[in-house]
């Protein structure tokens, strides 16, 4: 990559890190190397070994945030650094620092607020194979709710601007934190591009924080609470027509004995049938209202989103080839390369 096209931008490599000391090292002499005007960032999640001093003796600023979890972390992260360019990976090695180059790349020349690193090879890892299984079934239930915006949504090694940083909730406290960025940007309809990348595998001594059980259900139920906060029509719905479903399967009986004999001896079960008859009657108009309710949330997400810069650099993007542009000051900005200035597109 030429040094040009990143001249004046303030990028922050950010790396949420929890006993990573057999990585972290070598981790952070990558980026250093990759991205040499870059500010590179630990944040030590409460590791019990050397992770934090292996980080600084290598270079970067470290940081400790205390609330265990990622999604306290990424968070933290958002809030606590001023950068144009956010370039978040792990800890662990398995992404490659020389990566980061294309991605922050892809992210200024297709002018996006997020590029996801997708992961190939993910499966070549034996040990992996069960977490790739929920990750293909966690993705498609994705594609199916929220839309088809992302084929990766648990890469954690992600480009962001900086509007998508400051916007961005982190409501989340664990390793959910990817799915929900990924929800963020679909239901602002973002624009966000996908660039594949080889996954490597941990090096000996260093161990996988997940669980997949325990995070897959946790996960599941971060699907469920962000379904029911952007798509509650849909979310309500569902349940709607399953309580609408239990009701007539009570009902159903009673009314064949009212039709053949004109007795309803049953009339507990007729109570119960209508009440929940009632119920969902009532869930679908809660899910009616709340869908209104959603829709203006979202448009005021998206003025606060508009209301911020994409990013310091921002001066340098979508000026046209060859073209030199000024702040409001009055002061003269440097230009983008003609074959660095294309339009914004949403993927």
């Amino acid at each position: 990559m030429s040094d040009g096209v990143f001249e004046g931008l303030e990028i922050a490599v950010v790396l949420p890190c929890y006993n990573e000391a057999e990585t972290i090292g070598d981790v952070v002499a990558g980026f250093r190397a990759a991205l040499p005007t870059a500010r590179i960032y630990v944040y030590d999640n409460n590791s019990r070994d050397q992770t934090a001093m292996r980080a600084a003796l290598a270079g970067a600023t470290v940081v400790r945030e205390t609330r265990q979890g990622k999604g306290h972390v990424v968070r933290r992260m958002f809030s606590d650094i001023e950068a144009d360019i956010f370039l978040m990976a792990d800890g662990d090695g398995t992404y490659a620092p020389a990566d980061g180059p294309e991605l922050v790349q892809t992210l200024l020349s297709g002018g996006y607020d997020m590029v996801v690193g997708t992961r190939r090879g993910v499966t070549d890892d034996a040990g992996r194979r069960g977490h790739a299984f929920g990750n293909s079934i966690f993705n498609r239930l994705y594609t199916a709710i929220f839309g088809t915006d992302f084929t990766d949504i648990f890469s954690g090694y992600r480009a962001f601007s900086r509007r998508f940083a400051k916007s961005f909730p982190a409501i989340s406290g664990g390793f959910e934190i990817e799915t929900e960025m990924s929800v963020h940007a679909s239901m602002l309809k973002m624009p966000v591009s996908e660039l594949a990348l080889d996954y490597g595998r941990r090096p000996e001594g260093s161990h996988s924080k997940l669980s997949t059980f325990k995070d897959g259900a946790k996960i599941l139920w971060m699907f469920a609470m962000l379904m029911k906060e952007t798509r509650p029509f849909m979310f309500f719905g569902y349940l709607s027509v399953f309580t609408l479903a239990l009701s007539m399967m009570f009902m159903v009986p009673v009314l064949n004995e009212y039709f053949l004999t004109g007795l309803v001896t049953r009339m507990p079960t007729w109570i119960l049938a209508t009440a929940l008859m009632m119920m969902a009657l009532m869930i679908f108009s809660g899910g009616v209202i709340l869908d209104s309710l959603a829709r203006s949330r979202f448009e005021q997400k998206r003025f606060h989103y508009m209301s911020i810069s994409p990013s310091r650099g921002e001066r340098r993007a979508f000026t046209g080839a060859g073209r030199r542009v000024s702040d409001p000051s009055g002061a003269e900005m440097p230009s983008i390369p003609a074959t660095k200035a294309r339009s914004r597109k949403a993927v």
